[in-house]
């Protein structure tokens, strides 16, 4: 007989589930509050490794769902301007991005194409992210945090206005 058997001793063929004791049914092994037992269908629901599986989706989708909060909040301090979130030893008031005029975006692809350059190739002449330049092609400057030293550069390198006042 079985540790924890509720079933009627003895073994072989006729043994039963030593969770419900159900006999004459196909058992499974099961780990139940830490013991090997011999369950049956209905109650292999009750085996911690199947439990530990599910609860480790449940565990990725919290994570994923905090994940996707502090993205939504840190969105939401950049649009705010919440300066309390930003990183220590940054200096921001030195890189702000200064007012951009209307068509920035266009003007800046327009002489970006005027000189022959490839988007990747302009981002590695000047030493900046490939991402930050598309997003200031995009209109999208504000929104992806590009430093003002980032217009600046482009602004000289390119001879181009792409902001109302230097």
């Amino acid at each position: 007989m079985a540790k924890y058997s509720t079933g009627s001793g003895g073994g072989g063929a006729g043994e039963s589930c030593e969770l419900c004791g159900t006999s004459g049914v196909e058992l499974h092994a099961a780990n139940v509050a830490g013991a090997q037992l011999e369950v049956c269908s209905d109650c292999a629901e009750h085996d911690d490794n199947a439990k530990t599986t599910s609860s480790s989706s449940d565990q990725d989708e919290r994570n994923r769902r905090k994940r996707a909060a502090q993205n939504t909040a840190q969105m939401h301090d950049a649009a705010a301007g919440d300066a309390s979130h930003w990183e220590e030893g940054a200096d921001y008031d030195d890189d702000q991005l200064p007012y951009l005029v209307d068509d920035y975006g266009q003007q800046l692809t327009k002489a970006r194409q005027d000189e022959g350059l490839q988007l990747e190739e302009l981002a590695d002449e000047l030493g900046i992210d490939e991402s930050d330049l598309l997003a200031v092609e995009q209109g999208r400057a504000t929104q992806a945090n590009v430093g003002g030293s980032v217009i600046v550069t482009l602004e000289d390198y390119l001879d181009v206005e792409l902001s109302e006042s230097r």
